[in-house]
Formats: structure tokens, sequence, C-alpha cells
């Protein structure tokens, strides 16, 4: 593993994920859709697993796994492309990541997401509220759902989609209308612990969930 300092930061640099930061302080680390990705990317034009990092006798290399491809400073990867400090990485067209090759050079502690009331850090997954952090945390399957509420900033996402970040490893037909409303339940159970007077996951009939993040200081809508 290398010294702190030498450790490579990916930043998203558009779209509703932008200022998201990652570490890149594994020796292999996945960029996708899917619930098992270190870099969770929530994009129809992004594969399950799109890309990967590896760190390979001291250098970083980008691997496509792709179908829609991925791009580093326009070109087209092919094998194994080794990443420099300032390269943008274009995973399909859904987002473009700014490697950062030493932490030293940005700032040490993540920003927490500016100006709304429920905000999200995503590579330690820790939740606020109003300020407040959640505590204890969130169980695996509620932070990867309120995650992908999050990442969608206030789009519906279908039950599909919930399953597929979730429970990535499961066929569609294997999880239940129960399990999704058990979970969708106790997620709801944590965050109005933390803010009783405000509904943040908003069931749309018919079509599956969205997340009503209002402004910092401004008063949401109730419960009903």
């Amino acid at each position: 593993m290398a010294e702190k300092a030498d450790i490579p930061v990916l930043i998203v640099q558009d779209g509703p994920q932008a200022g998201q930061r990652w570490l890149v302080n594994k020796d292999s680390m996945t960029i996708g859709r899917g619930g098992g990705c270190d870099v969770l990317i929530n994009d129809k034009t992004v594969s399950r697993h799109h890309a990967r990092i590896t760190r390979e006798s001291g250098k970083w290399l980008l691997h496509d796994d792709s179908k829609n491809g991925t791009h580093v400073n326009g070109q087209g990867v092919s094998g194994a492309h080794e990443l420099k400090d300032g390269d943008v990485i274009a995973i399909a067209t859904a987002v473009k990541l700014l490697f950062v090759g030493s932490e030293a050079t940005v700032p040490l502690a993540l920003d927490i997401p500016k100006g709304r009331r429920l905000k999200l850090e995503v590579p330690s997954r820790r939740v606020w509220v109003n300020g407040v952090e959640i505590e204890p945390s969130l169980s695996l399957s509620q932070y990867r759902f309120l995650e992908l509420l999050y990442v969608r900033a206030g789009e519906v996402c279908t039950r599909d989609d919930v399953i597929n970040v979730v429970w990535p490893d499961a066929q569609e037909d294997g999880v239940s209308e129960q399990s999704i409303d058990a979970l969708v339940r106790r997620l709801r159970d944590r965050l109005e612990e933390a803010d009783p007077d405000h509904q943040y996951i908003v069931t749309v009939r018919g079509m599956g969930f969205r997340l009503d993040n209002p402004p910092a200081g401004e008063q949401g809508a109730g419960f009903d």
C-alpha cells in the first residue's frame, strides 16, 4: 500500500454526483453500476462492472471491462492504460472522473455536499441529516438504497433499480415486494429518528421511489 501522500483520488466532474470523491486506496478498485463496485455510478449506459483501476509495480493502470467504452482525455482505453495526475476518465457517456495522483494535492477531508438537509459521504458511507451524523451507521442494504436515491437527485428509481443496486447478485424475481417494502420502512424509520418532521423517501405509486431532499434550513414536506 502506498504512503498516504501517494494515495490518488477520483473526483466526479459533472452530473448529479459532481464533487464526490473516492480515495484509490486499494490495489484493485472497480467502477460501475453494480452494487458491489467501489465507485458506484448509477446510469444505464454504465456496465455493472465497467472498469478497474489496479496498482502494479508502483503504477496505477485503468482497464476497460465495459460495453459502452471508457476514455482517458478523449482517447479510448484498450488494454491497460497507465493513469497520470490530471487525467480525465470518461465512463461511457455518464460521468467524467478526474484522477488526482496524490491525495496531498487535494483537501484531505472529503467535502460533504453542501446545501441539502440530507448529505452523504460516499467513500466512508457516512450520512448526515441536518448536520448531525446518523449513528449507528446504516446497514449496507439501507445505505445502498439511500445512495441510489441520493445519486438520482429526485428522479424516480424503479423497484428493479433497487434490486440491481441493493441485491446485485439476486435474480429480479428472487427479491420479493415484501423485502423491498421492509427495506424502505426500515430506512424511513432511521431517517425519521434524525428528522421526524420530514419524509425523505417518497413512494411514487406504480413507478418506484424518489428522494425529497430540501435545501438546508428549508421546511420540506411532512408526512401525509
